[in-house]
């Protein structure tokens, strides 16, 4: 218990100026620098870093993996695993962003997710995290937030503006296949590509489900050192899966419900209520 009383509670609510609300929902993306301070940020790097280190279940070296292995460690739902972590993933200072960036009075957890991309590890190809979600809604938001310095040769994900208004756009998981679509996507429709280039431990961009976005792969020596976590409005309800991917995040992130349900399983806790 000592361990826990000395984490930071991170309930310290903050307010965004207006015109970033505005900026979030038209672009589909934003940034919110010093989110966490680097205090915050060094003391949840140790805890998580702790369950990333004892469940990383890579056993293959990068050269041998697929485009989707090279990219990331990827672990979900840490806070299960921990409750040093579910002080992180709970947070309502983060939570309020959440859902003043979506306009809405109050947000669930749908889940949330270490994303380690190794020394040398590979891009993360062009896609929309709402393809993999059987949510019948668009009110779902990630916070992406490094836990160590991200220098500018790593940067930040691209994200492709606007792109969260078209909603569904292809039918595609992250694949070399994926980038190459919606990179043709991208650039016949000319829309703005946006990068925030080197980051601080505890910066955090949040970006829409339906937003295209991707990631660099990182040339330095050092993991880049990511959590994440996906909020989604309360009151949303679950839509019927069309793939073996929303099927099982269904059963996983949403267990005992169904389609038509609200998305409220005993996983998906409200962080945040107005």
């Amino acid at each position: 218990m000592n361990a826990m009383n000395h984490l930071p509670d991170l309930e310290e609510a903050i307010e965004l100026p207006e015109e970033q609300i505005v900026q979030y929902q038209r672009d589909g993306h934003t940034i919110v620098r010093g989110l966490a301070n680097a205090d915050e940020a060094a003391v949840y790097r140790e805890v998580i870093g702790k369950q990333v280190r004892l469940y990383n279940n890579h056993t293959k070296p990068l050269a041998e993996r697929d485009t989707y292995g090279k990219a990331f460690i990827q672990i979900g739902n840490l806070w299960e695993l921990s409750d040093e972590v579910k002080k992180f993933v709970m947070a309502r200072r983060f939570a309020k962003v959440a859902a003043d960036l979506m306009g809405v009075s109050a947000v669930r957890i749908y889940h949330d997710q270490a994303l380690y991309k190794e020394p040398g590890g590979g891009h993360t190809p062009w896609h929309q995290d709402q393809i993999y979600w059987p949510i019948d809604s668009d009110k779902t938001i990630t916070l992406w937030m490094p836990l160590v310095p991200v220098p500018v040769e790593v940067g930040s994900m691209t994200f492709a503006s606007g792109t969260h208004r078209s909603g569904y756009i292809s039918k595609q998981f992250i694949s070399d296949e994926s980038h190459r679509t919606y990179k043709d996507y991208i650039e016949s429709k000319g829309l703005k590509q946006v990068q925030y280039g080197a980051l601080a431990p505890g910066d955090a961009t949040f970006h829409a489900g339906w937003t295209l976005h991707c990631a660099a792969g990182n040339p330095t020596a050092n993991m880049r050192e990511v959590m994440t976590i996906i909020y989604m409005a309360d009151g949303v309800t679950l839509a019927e899966p069309d793939s073996n991917a929303r099927k099982n995040d269904l059963a996983r992130w949403c267990p005992g419900l169904k389609a038509g349900d609200q998305a409220a399983s005993p996983l998906n806790p409200i962080v945040y209520k107005r």
